[in-house]
């Protein structure tokens, strides 16, 4: 069953996001991910989110979601994702119909 990631996230330092966003893709390789939004336009609806950037993600497991986000390949990226920007992230697993 495919899992994604989904993380909203205010950039506090663009510089060092910008090297973030270099670092990623390479990470996702070996865990089979993929982005499905990154950084688009974002047009709220309903409720008062209001979020200034979405990413999302794709894998083909929630194992390959969780092994990735703790995995060796992703922790330099995710060590400056975390001191660029204010994130929130969760796991969730999709539909297979």
């Amino acid at each position: 069953m495919p899992a994604y990631i989904i993380v909203d996230v205010e950039v506090n330092n663009p510089a060092a996001y910008e090297d973030y966003k270099k670092l990623t893709p390479g990470s996702l390789k070996p865990f089979d991910g993929k982005f499905i939004v990154r950084g688009g336009a974002v047009s709220p609806l309903e409720g008062d989110w209001n979020p200034t950037r979405i990413v999302m993600l794709e894998f083909p497991t929630m194992e390959q979601a969780k092994a990735w986000w703790s995995s060796e390949e992703y922790a330099p990226a995710k060590a400056l994702r975390q001191s660029a920007s204010s994130t929130r992230m969760i796991a969730v697993e999709g539909f297979e119909g």
